[in-house]
């Protein structure tokens, strides 16, 4: 993942949150290994907006799948997920706006998380990033 790309997905999925109305978001974008490329809290996002958004992406990269499928997942089996987010520190949040970024070959070279909406809104906007990066979105493994 790329500092260029980052920024592009988190310009277009910042736009697109204005465009929508949308309250204030964080968004945060990570390379594969999990590190932080980029991040940015809009004037107004709420304390936890970065640990948040950190936590669907990170979540989506460690359950290799989109955190809307995992939050599905977790519906029928609440106690493995609370599970998992107690074993990983937190870094799993059940709701959608964990978005796994793919390369041209469908390779998964990160993920962006956004945070501060409502979470079909926050994943929008992730989608409208990574598209706008070129790059694909999601699915899981």
């Amino acid at each position: 993942m790329k500092l260029d790309q980052a920024s592009a997905m988190i310009d277009a999925a910042l736009a697109d949150a204005r465009a929508r109305n949308a309250k204030p978001l964080g968004v945060i974008v990570l390379d594969a290994g999990g590190h932080p490329v980029a991040f940015e809290r809009e004037d107004g996002a709420s304390l936890f907006r970065f640990d948040i958004a950190r936590a669907k992406a990170l979540g989506a990269l460690g359950m290799g799948a989109d955190t809307r499928e995992i939050a599905a997942r977790a519906a029928s089996n609440p106690a493995f997920f609370t599970s998992v987010a107690v074993a990983t520190g937190g870094s799993l949040a059940l709701s959608a706006g964990g978005v796994l970024v793919r390369d041209g070959e469908g390779q998964v070279i990160g993920a962006v998380g956004i945070s501060g909406d409502t979470s079909d809104v926050d994943e929008a906007c992730a989608l409208t990033g990574i598209a706008a990066a070129g790059l694909h979105h999601g699915g899981g493994q």
